[in-house]
C-alpha cells in the first residue's frame, strides 16, 4: 500500500472542492487497497456545517460496505481533521488515519487535541502524518491567498 498514491487521490478530491469555491480539503477511505469512499468539503454548497470531506467519505464507505464500522479501513485526508471529524473517525472505527498538512487552527489529532488516540474512548486510531505535506499545504494556502486577494 502506498500512502502517497492514496494521498494523491485525496488531493484530487480537494481540487474538486476548490473548483466549487469550497475549502479544498479532500478525503478517501481505503479498504483492502481499494478506494471505497471519496469526499471533499461541501459546507457552502450544502449549507451544512457537517459536510466535511472526512464525514462525506466515511458515509460513502459505510454505505459501500453496508456497515457503519470501518474497522479495517484507512482514511486519507489532505489536512489534519477538526474535532468533529476526529470524533467521527473514532465513531466509524477507522483503523488508520493518514493526513497531509497540520491544521494550526482546529487540528484535533496532533496540533490542538488528540481525540483519535484518547485512552478513555473505546477505540483508538493509528495516525500517520505528513504524507505529501507540501502539496497538501500548497492547495489550501493558494485557496486562502486567492480568497483574501479577491476580497
Amino acid at each position: 500500500m502506498s500512502h502517497a498514491l492514496f494521498m494523491r487521490e485525496a488531493l484530487i478530491e480537494a481540487q474538486k472542492a476548490a473548483v466549487k469555491g469550497e475549502v479544498p480539503i479532500g478525503a478517501v477511505v481505503v479498504w483492502k487497497d481499494e478506494v471505497i469512499g471519496r469526499g471533499y468539503d461541501l459546507r457552502e454548497s450544502l449549507c451544512d456545517a457537517s459536510a466535511h470531506a472526512e464525514i462525506l467519505a466515511m458515509r460513502k464507505a459505510a454505505k459501500h460496505l453496508g456497515d457503519w464500522r470501518l474497522n479495517d479501513a484507512t482514511l486519507y485526508v489532505t489536512v489534519e481533521p477538526c474535532a468533529m471529524c476526529a470524533g467521527a473517525i473514532v465513531q466509524f472505527r477507522i483503523n488508520r488515519l493518514v493526513y497531509g498538512a497540520p491544521n494550526a487552527k482546529s487540528g484535533s489529532v496532533d496540533t490542538i487535541l488528540n481525540i483519535v488516540q484518547e485512552a478513555r474512548f473505546n477505540h483508538r486510531v493509528e495516525v500517520i502524518a505528513g504524507i505529501l505535506e507540501d502539496q497538501c499545504k500548497e492547495i489550501i494556502q493558494n485557496f486562502f491567498r486567492e480568497l483574501r486577494k479577491n476580497k
